[in-house]
């Protein structure tokens, strides 16, 4: 299962995407979180510690790994073709959750040199973990909409657009959700996060139903959350009322599969990282 978490800056998706990959990995399911926000902070969710986190490297920013894997003899010219298994096997982190962790990183902007090298390197090392592996594939996608243009999390099996109550975060949600059904992506719908009172997850169901879109799930306030991260730790699954939540919501999509899951015969059976 390839499970994207999206949604505007703010509303929870990195500790909803931390929870879910905590959760597949407890059940002993195989799980890569991958960090595709550029403000990467999935691994503190995950329970690296603040030195751990800081010593990952992320992958749009090695550039022994981009030479490696895109330089030719000519000058101003790169492979478009390289294998990138060696990355997953080298570079994903394992974490306290049981989970592990790939950062994409920031792509240089332009006067830093090409960026194309490293574009294409991401680029196809995405398209390998949605398309071509097994395990769990949990991404935290960057606030906003851009990785939907860009065609980043068109092939996931799931699309989650987080949100609270706020109108401009359940705006931006509406927006994700529609581009994730022109995408053609299984199933796309709301999650609503952090609501306080009742009236809150009223107004979001409201919205949803207003705009023609499905709520998965909701996720209810819960202070430990908050406290977990003021003091930059996981919320564990014993003081954190979310957690339940996050497991009904993770059962529920346990229970979706895409339709050509049974044909799709070139994914990699058993491989472990």
């Amino acid at each position: 299962m390839k499970i994207a978490v999206c949604g505007k800056g703010g509303v929870g998706k990195t500790f909803l995407a931390g929870s879910l990959a905590a959760y597949f990995a407890s059940i002993s399911r195989p799980v890569i979180a991958i960090d595709a926000d550029s403000s990467p902070n999935l691994a503190l969710t995950l329970g690296l510690t603040e030195e751990e986190a800081s010593r990952i490297q992320p992958v749009a920013e090695n550039e022994e790994l981009i030479r490696v894997k895109t330089a030719t003899d000519h000058p101003g010219v790169f492979r478009l073709s390289f294998s990138v298994d060696d990355i997953i096997a080298k570079y994903a982190v394992r974490t306290p959750s049981g989970a592990h962790l790939l950062v994409m990183g920031t792509i240089k902007a332009a006067g830093s040199g090409c960026t194309c090298p490293a574009h294409s390197v991401v680029r196809a090392l995405m398209r390998h973990l949605v398309v071509e592996r097994d395990e769990v594939v949990i991404l935290d996608m960057e606030a906003g909409i851009e990785h939907l243009g860009r065609g980043t999390a068109a092939r996931v099996d799931v699309l989650l657009a987080v949100s609270d109550a706020n109108k401009k975060s359940l705006l931006a949600a509406a927006t994700i959700c529609r581009l994730a059904n022109e995408a053609g992506i299984p199933v796309a719908g709301i999650v609503a996060n952090r609501n306080a009172t009742p009236e809150e997850e009223r107004i979001v169901r409201a919205f949803a139903e207003q705009h023609g879109l499905h709520v998965v799930g909701n996720v209810p306030y819960d202070p430990a959350v908050t406290a977990a991260g003021i003091a930059g730790e996981p919320a564990g699954p014993r003081q954190s009322l979310a957690w339940n939540a996050v497991r009904e919501l993770a059962g529920a999509l346990e229970k979706t599969k895409r339709p050509e899951d049974k044909s799709r015969g070139n994914r990699k059976n058993g491989v472990t990282v």
